[in-house]
C-alpha cells in the first residue's frame, strides 16, 4: 500500500530533508521510525528538499508499505520512534499512482527576520536576524519583478543541480510586525538556496544599501556573483503543497501562526 504522510519538524540538528550518510537527515529519522513500525525497510519521498537549519511546518512525503496498520499507527507509532524535534501531523492511504514531489502543483515557504540591533535569544535558530531596522515597502517595490516565470541563475547555488533555472514565483509577500518581518514566497518548484538568496538580495534593498530596481536588474544579468550573500537558513520554514483535490489528502499547507515569531 502507498501511505501519504503530513509532517513538521526542526531543522536546527538536522543535516536537511535528505538523507546522509551519517544518517542525520530528516529523512534517515523518519525512515529508522516508519521500518519499526512497518517490520521492514521503509524509503520516503518529499514534497520538497529542505537544507541544513531549514524548519517545516507541513512536509508531504509518501511510501510504500507491505505491512497493512491503521493511520493511527503511522502517526502514533512513528512518532513513538522519532526524536522530539520531527513529527508526524496525520498518514492517509492514497492512490499507487500518488507521487508526493511530481504531483506537487505549487510550495511555499515563509521567511521570518528580526530586525533589530541585538541578536534573538529565545528564538535562536527559528528566525533569522539583521542588525537594523529594514524598510519594508522598498522590499516589496523590488520584490515585484521576481513574480512571474523567470530565469533565476542570479539567485541560485554553485553546486545546484536543477536542470533549469527557470521557475515560476506566483506570489511574494512581506510583511512587519514590530520587528519581525516575514517573506511569504510560492512558487512551482525552487533552486538550491534560493529562497535564502532573495531574502539576502531583499535585505540589502531594505537596508538601503541598493535601490528596489536592483531586483530586476540582477534577474536579468543572471549571474550570482553579482547578487548578495545566502541568507542564513534560520528562518526560513517550509510550510506547504499545493496538490489536485482529486487526492483528497488532509490539509497540506500550515502557515507559521503568530506565536511563532
Amino acid at each position: 500500500m502507498r501511505v501519504a504522510l503530513g509532517l513538521e519538524y526542526c531543522g536546527r540538528s538536522f543535516t536537511g530533508w535528505q538523507s546522509q550518510p551519517g544518517g542525520r537527515g530528516v529523512q534517515d529519522a523518519l525512515e529508522r521510525a516508519l521500518a519499526k513500525i512497518a517490520d521492514a525497510p521503509v524509503r520516503t519521498i518529499a514534497a520538497g528538499r529542505t537544507d541544513a537549519g531549514v524548519h517545516a511546518t507541513m512536509q508531504v512525503v509518501h511510501f510504500d508499505a507491505d505491512a497493512q496498520r491503521r493511520d493511527t499507527a503511522w502517526v502514533r507509532g512513528v512518532n513513538a520512534n522519532l526524536p522530539d524535534d520531527v513529527a508526524v501531523l496525520w498518514a492517509q492511504p492514497v492512490a499507487p499512482e500518488f507521487h508526493a514531489r511530481f504531483d506537487a502543483r505549487e510550495r511555499e515557504y515563509t521567511y521570518l527576520l528580526s530586525a533589530r540591533p541585538v541578536r534573538p535569544a529565545l528564538s535562536a535558530g527559528r528566525i533569522g536576524w539583521y542588525h537594523r531596522s529594514l524598510d519594508v515597502a522598498a522590499m516589496q517595490d523590488g520584490a515585484a519583478a521576481l513574480v512571474g516565470t523567470h530565469d533565476f541563475s542570479a539567485f541560485r547555488a554553485a553546486e545546484c543541480q536543477a536542470k533549469s533555472p527557470v521557475r515560476t514565483l506566483s506570489s511574494v509577500s512581506i510583511s512587519a510586525a514590530g520587528d519581525v518581518v516575514r517573506f511569504d514566497f510560492r512558487a512551482n518548484a525552487y533552486l538550491h538556496h534560493m529562497i535564502r538568496n532573495v531574502v539576502g538580495a531583499l535585505v540589502q534593498v531594505g537596508a538601503g544599501k541598493q535601490s528596489p530596481s536592483w531586483i530586476g536588474e540582477l534577474l536579468a544579468a543572471r549571474d550570482r556573483t553579482r547578487a548578495a550573500p545566502t541568507f542564513s537558513p534560520d528562518g526560513l520554514y517550509f510550510t506547504g503543497v499545493e496538490y489536485d483535490a482529486m487526492w483528497a489528502l488532509p490539509s497540506t499547507r500550515r502557515p507559521i501562526l503568530p506565536a511563532l515569531t
